[in-house]
């Protein structure tokens, strides 16, 4: 089995290779490709990368990515260039015999007017929040190119929906970076200014965190044991869902900070819930042990402050 991992050294990819090193084979080779490697939304570069590389397995991973500021701002290019991503790994993939792909899809992808617990079978119930969508439609499509895959030519190509992931090699950009390492950063530099810590918003809107870590772990399972062309939700569970004020605490105990914490409620909060059902999951792994998100947070904090020169920011 020779895997090829697109966006390979980014939060996701960095933890996928802590497990396969803490669970090496002879039988599998892997690659961890970055953008350094292939620009994936140019069709001839993607091809050079899968003949280069010849997989016969693919953890797609790869994409433009940001938080709820900068999707403010780029939808037409989180659309254009991820749709360009996704097409051409897959056709790549196609092309070359992949045995099998396994893409990262998001719960951004769901639509806004909702119930909850959203599940897998509402994927395209209707529109998704009016923040991201370019990314979201994006996402969504590697939904309909999986099924169309199989359905004309028999491929198996498959998707996982996890929910917030954090962990170390995150994105923690203050202004680009999701919550929690954005959070990580912010905590760190009040601390080191001797300042407030300013968290944007409310600090009501709830969210499931999942570490990357436990992630990995459940997309190799995928890659090897998922049978299904049907997405399948990877998250903690509806009770483990934390508020980001709560969020916040947590990083501020992680990270030891004692000055003030105020909330900016003049900044936008996103969307207020996007609770998923890991139910098919626990049918899968009724045993699958989650990291503590204590642990996770505090393992992540240590990571950033010991790796600060070189952590994205």
């Amino acid at each position: 089995m020779r895997v090829l991992v697109t966006g390979g050294t980014g939060l996701v990819g960095q933890a996928i290779r802590r497990v396969v090193e803490e669970n090496p084979s002879d039988d599998e080779q892997w690659i961890f490709a970055s953008s350094k490697d292939a620009d994936l939304t140019d069709i001839n570069s993607t091809q050079a990368l899968f003949e280069k590389h010849q997989p016969t397995h693919v953890i797609h991973l790869a994409a433009m990515v940001g938080g709820l500021f900068r999707n403010l701002k780029y939808n037409l290019d989180f659309w254009r260039n991820n749709v360009r991503i996704n097409d051409n790994v897959l056709h790549l993939a196609y092309k070359t015999g992949v045995q099998k792909c396994v893409s990262c899809l998001s719960t951004c992808i769901f639509p806004d007017k909702t119930t909850y617990p959203i599940d897998e079978t509402m994927v395209h119930n209707g529109p998704p929040h009016d923040s991201n969508f370019g990314y979201s439609y994006a996402k969504r499509m590697i939904d309909v190119q999986n099924r169309a895959y199989y359905a004309q030519h028999g491929c198996m190509f498959t998707s996982v929906i996890p929910t917030n992931v954090y962990g170390p090699y995150d994105n923690f950009n203050v202004e680009d970076g999701h919550v929690m390492p954005g959070l990580i950063n912010k905590v760190y530099m009040a601390k080191r200014d001797n300042k407030p810590l300013v968290v944007w918003g409310t600090g009501s809107p709830r969210r499931q965190f999942i570490y990357s870590y436990d992630l990995a772990r459940l997309m190799v399972w995928v890659l090897k044991e998922y049978q299904e062309i049907d997405p399948i939700i990877l998250s903690v569970g509806e009770e483990d869902e934390i508020s980001i004020k709560e969020c916040a605490e947590l990083v501020v105990e992680g990270m030891d900070f004692k000055g003030e914490v105020i909330y900016d409620t003049t900044k936008a909060d996103g969307q207020f819930k996007k609770t998923a059902s890991n139910g098919k999951l626990r049918r899968y792994r009724p045993d699958f042990k989650f990291t503590p998100i204590k642990q996770a947070l505090k393992e992540t904090c240590d990571w950033f402050m010991q790796n600060y020169d070189i952590a994205r920011k």
